[in-house]
């Protein structure tokens, strides 16, 4: 076990586990640039001083996964004692930024090595630029939980088995589901049309926002999301954040879904020196 300084990136929108409950996937990178995902986190039933905001830099121990065979993969010894360090700010022109996720951790050009990698189990996180963005859709999802995790979530807290700090409590509501899924249809370097799913929880939170000042008008809201993650973030240059989820890791043709993005602005956009 080994305490390590993380600099968070990614946090996807919560989802349920009979095992673990509302559980959200955070991954991040270390200062030398290389990848660690945190899995499981309790993220909503952490306390106020363990909760993090993406790219602040965060202190806690990490135990290897037994079970999960991504080989980024590590679990909080106690999310409760997970405490945030510092944060990396967008100043003079995202410089701080850049430095470590363009300069050090390695950007992905080409689909077809990631899945390779994914296959051989080299690698279940990436950051990766598209060559070409093609569209931006939706589609319609259930919009309910699957009732079978809500009761067994229910079980377990009655039964004391939600973690051991027991942070989970009577007045906890879970997160609403989504009742549409977002995806990228884009190509790489080698012209290889793909399209994935976007699972960070800003495009989530971006929804309900959009849905709330369209006064329940779903399309509208919808138009809202797509004009922020299409119309504007093709405007910057624009990287994603891929990950594999565990389910799929080894097995699926494209094991990689877009867990995050990047929406980095043109150096000759803000006309800063970076240096």
């Amino acid at each position: 076990m080994v305490s390590e300084r993380v600099l968070i990136t990614v946090k996807t929108y919560p989802t349920l586990s009979r095992k673990y409950g509302e559980t959200v996937c955070t991954a991040g990178v270390r200062e030398d640039g290389s990848w660690v995902r945190i899995y499981p986190v309790p993220f909503r039933r952490l306390g106020e001083a363990q909760q993090y905001e993406k790219y602040d830099w965060v202190e806690c121990d990490l135990i290897q996964s037994r079970k999960d065979p991504r080989p980024e993969t590590k679990h909080p010894k106690d999310p409760t004692k997970m405490h945030t360090v510092g944060h990396l700010d967008t100043s003079l022109n995202w410089r701080d930024r850049r430095r470590l996720l363009l300069d050090k951790v390695t950007v992905h050009t080409c689909l077809r090595t990631l899945i390779e990698d994914a296959k051989a189990n080299r690698a279940s996180l990436a950051l990766f630029k598209p060559s070409k963005i093609r569209d931006f859709l939706w589609e319609e999802e259930e919009r309910e939980w699957d009732l079978s995790k809500v009761e067994e979530m229910r079980y377990r807290t009655h039964q004391g088995e939600l973690f051991a700090e027991e942070t989970w409590r009577k007045t906890f509501k879970v997160i609403p589901k989504l009742p549409y899924s977002f995806s990228y249809r884009f190509e790489d370097i080698e012209k290889k049309s793909s399209e994935m799913q976007i699972l960070n929880w800003e495009i989530g939170a971006l929804y309900w926002n959009c849905l709330k000042q369209c006064e329940g008008d779903e399309k509208k809201a919808l138009k809202l999301v797509r004009q922020k993650y299409y119309d504007e973030f093709l405007t910057k240059d624009l990287h994603f954040y891929l990950g594999t989820t565990q389910e799929f890791h080894l097995r699926a043709p494209n094991p990689w879904v877009i867990i995050g993005v990047l929406p980095i602005p043109h150096e000759k956009q803000l006309n800063l020196p970076i240096a």
